[in-house]
């Protein structure tokens, strides 16, 4: 599968999307999905750059984590902003790729984006509990490159 529109059916971006929404109703921080076709550049790199793109690195408070895949590539990425990095342990985004890549080699991407998102919103909460007044500064909706 290589086409960013058959990665996902429109009723699990939508399942996708509303982990994004509950996971954020707990925290201020900020969740983002981007799926593309393929990269030409290191994933790392590439998220980096759509995590700038998507405008992630001007929240507030810098507590911002961008999932990033490359589907003909057959990679992901986690990537958070300084504030959330800052905190976390330093394997955390690899244990949550983990949980993610079990999902995904069985071909049940709506499942492993779904505790992805999860798994990040988790971490948000406890470092950047949501707040009275605090606003949702992102889209949840899926990005597409």
């Amino acid at each position: 599968m290589s086409k960013v529109e058959n990665f996902l059916t429109q009723e699990e971006e939508q399942a996708v999307v509303e982990a994004i929404r509950m996971a954020e109703m707990a925290t201020s921080g900020e969740i983002r999905v981007h799926i593309e076709k393929e990269t030409s550049l290191e994933p790392f790199d590439r998220a980096k750059e759509i995590f700038h793109e998507l405008k992630m690195d001007a929240t507030e408070l810098k507590n911002g984590v961008l999932i990033y895949i490359a589907v003909k590539n057959r990679a992901f990425v986690i990537c958070g902003d300084k504030g959330i990095d800052d905190l976390v342990p330093d394997n955390f985004w690899d244990s949550t790729k983990e949980i993610m890549a079990s999902h995904f080699k069985m071909g049940n991407f709506k499942q492993g984006l779904i505790d992805g998102v999860s798994k990040a919103g988790e971490q948000l909460k406890k470092f950047f509990p949501f707040q009275e007044g605090d606003t949702n500064e992102l889209s949840n909706e899926i990005s597409k490159g």
